[in-house]
């Protein structure tokens, strides 16, 4: 478990609304609460695309580990690879 750190820091809000977080931040996206008015949680965030949410259910890394497994214990090999090609083009592949 990571230790909760507690620091304060007074910022001045800018005249466009904004405030600097500090440069370990550029870049990041964050989610920030008001959990009321004046109260603000600011926390790091990573945004997973609805298309992309997939890949982290359980069920994905199961195949990908099953997936791993079988090609670990069968190497490529391109020994028949002009078969395949003929029986690609010939539509039976």
């Amino acid at each position: 478990m990571v230790p909760t750190l507690h620091r304060s820091t007074v910022k001045v809000i800018g005249a466009k609304g904004q405030i600097s977080l500090g440069k370990q931040y550029a870049g990041r996206q964050v989610l920030v609460e008001e959990q009321e008015p004046g109260v603000w949680l600011v926390r790091t965030v990573t945004v997973v695309p609805d298309n992309e949410r997939w890949l982290h259910l359980p069920q994905a890394a199961s195949d990908l580990e099953q997936a791993l497994a079988w090609a670990t214990t069968n190497p490529p090999d391109d020994a028949n690879t002009e078969q395949f090609l003929k029986e690609l083009a010939d539509g039976r592949g």
